[in-house]
């Protein structure tokens, strides 16, 4: 059976979403940047081991890359799955995982990389939005797409209201995906 570690930093709202799917493999912990995390709370909860590495600690981000890379190495997992993450990683660290590390965006990549994706969608005025399974590479969101879902953008869109439907795309798009990498 193949193992994952998942790697949060806020409420952990698509860790949820694949802990809930019932996938072919085992999350051997799940590790957050933030000590407040909500999403350790669930995860703790379900009986899966929580390490806190807090970016705060450290001097530099290859510090806690390296701090981050001992943790979850501890754990040996076949897939490291970011899920709302919101910390740059090295090229060094993303190239230890090469592979095997993957991430979900809030746009349809190559569209709106980085923060504040519904915002610019609103701005540019596109017809749909959606989000994005990607492979992660050293460069931001840039990596190959595995898979993606779209949404309509209506004229009454609000930044609050276009993030909800994605994120319910999100949801299910995730685990879909992951679900199909650990089935091999």
């Amino acid at each position: 059976m193949k193992s994952y570690v998942i790697l949060i930093s806020g409420r952990g709202s698509n860790m949820r979403s694949l802990l809930e799917a019932n996938l072919p493999g085992r999350c051997v912990a799940v590790i957050s940047n933030r000590p407040d995390a909500a999403g350790l709370v669930f995860a703790a909860a379900r009986g899966i081991p929580t390490v806190v590495v807090d970016h705060k600690a450290f001097e530099n981000r290859e510090a806690f890359d390296a701090a981050l890379l001992e943790a979850i190495e501890s754990h040996q997992p076949d897939l490291l799955i970011l899920a709302g993450f919101m910390r740059l990683l090295t090229e060094a660290f993303v190239r230890r995982f090469e592979g095997r590390i993957l991430n979900i965006h809030p746009s349809l990549l190559p569209a709106f990389p980085g923060l504040h994706t519904h915002k610019a969608a609103l701005t540019a005025g596109v017809p749909v939005h959606g989000c994005t399974v990607h492979w992660v590479t050293p460069s931001l969101d840039a990596g190959p797409i595995i898979l993606q879902a779209s949404v309509p953008v209506h004229a009454d869109d609000t930044e609050d209201t276009l993030a909800a439907r994605v994120l319910e795309q999100e949801h299910l798009l995730y685990p879909k995906v992951v679900r199909k990498l650990l089935e091999g």
